[in-house]
């Protein structure tokens, strides 16, 4: 092999790149071989997965999914509050929300604003104005409890009142009864406690805890435009929701 190396290198050019070419070409389908070996390899160790171990596998995974996606809920108010007082003494960061997964399995056979009926109740220890939420934001609260079912009072009812806070301007509001009959409409009215001009399009809207009823800091929309009434006395905004009230399917329930 030394040999045949030394009589390579003393070839003219020319020649060389041929012969090298045609050890290539004698060489190539080794390596065909070798790969296909452990693409063969690679698929049969899929294989050895049996299905109910897939189906458990993305099982585990969507619900990894959802407490990542209620934990990034909690942390946009987290982000801010933190802000404001991580130079204040005895300050302790808040628990992480408790809560209960459950189906919507019944809506008010129209298209206004009403409730929806989801697959928990007081066998489930479901318990009135427990606050209902999606991975994106608010829904609502929990209006009746039966044994195995609950009614839900989606924001936008005129039983579902919500106390808000605008994160950036900390402002607080309270969501008013939606104006819009289409609960494809997505959109309610807030009006805040005095004129506030500084809240703009784009703002964020969470919960303020007030009332006792809803945690703090849960998502609840964002501002699309406002407009000062009363004579100038307070402030009301529209806002976009930011759970889709119409495509609810899952929920959670926040339980103490």
């Amino acid at each position: 092999m030394a040999v045949l190396a030394l009589v390579v290198l003393n070839l003219p050019p020319a020649t060389a790149g041929r012969v090298k070419l045609a050890f290539a070409g004698l060489f190539l389908p080794l390596f065909g071989i070798a790969g296909s070996g452990q693409s063969f390899v690679d698929r049969a160790s899929y294989a050895l997965f049996t299905r109910s171990t897939l189906i458990s596998e993305v099982e585990r995974l969507g619900k990894e999914n959802a407490d990542l996606r209620l934990a990034a809920l909690q942390a946009q108010g987290a982000m801010t509050e933190n802000a404001r007082l991580r130079a204040s003494l005895g300050w302790t960061p808040k628990a992480p929300w408790k809560r209960r997964a459950a189906r919507v399995v019944g809506r008010e056979p129209t298209t206004f604003w009403r409730n929806i009926n989801i697959d928990v109740g007081a066998r489930d220890g479901m318990l009135v104005n427990q606050a209902v939420l999606t991975g994106d934001g608010l829904v609502g609260r929990i209006r009746e409890v039966g044994p195995t079912q609950s009614q839900v009072a989606l924001i936008g009812d005129p039983d579902c009142g919500v106390s808000v806070i605008i994160a950036e301007t900390r402002d607080n509001a309270v969501i008013q009864e939606a104006r819009s009959a289409a609960i494809g409409d997505g959109y309610v009215t807030l009006r805040t406690l005095q004129n506030s001009p500084e809240i703009l399009a784009g703002h964020l809207v969470l919960t303020s805890g007030l009332g006792g009823v809803f945690p703090r800091d849960i998502p609840v929309g964002r501002i699309v435009d406002t407009r000062s009434v009363g004579g100038g006395l307070y402030t009301e905004a529209r806002v976009k929701l930011a759970a889709n009230l119409n495509r609810l399917e899952e929920v959670w329930v926040l339980t103490p």
